[in-house]
């Protein structure tokens, strides 16, 4: 090391935030970030004595972090197959992830009755719908695509959403006459 050797507080102080920047591109979210930061601290100073040189502290940190954030990704993706191992071990079966079939006939009659609905929109707010609530797009994305202002689009799309809220509540009542 040269010189002295460093302070672990005043080095960590000095870093950390920059390190926990990055640990939450690395790791996708600041939870994780948070908890390998600490990690890496931990690690760091249980092996202080094989920095070199304090001028490299951050970078050093920074490599042991990004280590025990694709641990800990490693541990997260094999995490469902060591659960499932030990249920096989167990002799117990997996649960299905698929819904009964009294669930799968009330989604496709929900999404027959909401089919129904939108193809009874008017043509300029079916589209408006479309393409704002079935297909996601953004606003201003709409309202360019159907070249029309961003207030027309809002007043289609919310007149659309009354025409299908309205037909569904008529259709979902007359189900519940029956």
């Amino acid at each position: 090391m040269h010189g002295k050797p460093p302070n672990f507080e005043s080095l960590t102080r000095q870093h950390k935030d920059s390190v926990y920047r990055q640990m939450i591109r690395v790791c996708g979210n600041r939870e994780d970030a948070e908890d390998v930061l600490i990690e890496a601290q931990m690690k760091a100073y249980r092996h202080l004595d094989q920095l070199r040189d304090s001028l490299a502290f951050r970078a050093w940190l920074g490599q042991i972090a990004k280590r025990v954030c694709w641990q800990l990704k490693e541990r997260e993706t094999l995490l469902p197959l060591l659960q499932l191992s030990s249920l096989e071990d167990e002799g117990l079966e997996i649960p299905s992830s698929e819904p009964g079939p009294e669930t799968q006939f009330a989604r496709r009659q929900m999404k027959k009755l909401l089919d129904d609905a939108i193809a009874s929109l008017p043509v300029s707010y079916r589209s408006v719908y479309q393409l704002r609530d079935i297909e996601s797009r953004p606003g201003d994305e709409v309202a360019s695509t159907l070249k029309i202002s961003r207030a027309a689009m809002k007043s289609r799309l919310h007149r659309a959403r009354e025409v299908v809220r309205a037909h569904l509540d008529a259709a979902l009542a007359g189900e519940a006459s029956h």
